[in-house]
């Protein structure tokens, strides 16, 4: 079994590696969206990228799905509604502020 501050380690490689691959910024923002915002849906997180960048809720849903899935930082809750809102781990906050840093 791994040891939190292993797994930490893993999930911070994980984290560069998708973020080295960041062109536009577009990931870089979307990490400090969640740290500033703490709890939003797809179409909330996409309306406020859409002031700084040209982009579909499909994008950003498939963005968030890999930060999610592959890196493991977000979190996903179902409403009443159906609808999936996601927020930072807080285990993760300051591995994510440090890395990406925050306005």
């Amino acid at each position: 079994m791994r040891s939190p501050s292993e797994i930490k380690r893993m999930i911070e490689g994980r984290l560069k590696t998708y973020l080295s691959r960041d062109k536009t910024g577009i990931r870089r923002e979307v990490l400090r969206l969640f740290v500033r915002i703490k709890s939003m849906t797809i179409a909330e997180l996409a309306a406020e990228l859409e002031h700084q960048f040209t982009v579909s809720f499909h994008a950003i849903a498939s963005m968030v799905g890999i930060i999610a899935s592959r890196i493991g930082i977000i979190r996903a809750t179902r409403n009443a509604d159906g609808v999936n809102t996601y927020e930072l781990k807080e285990k993760y906050i300051d591995l994510v502020v440090r890395i990406v840093g925050v306005n």
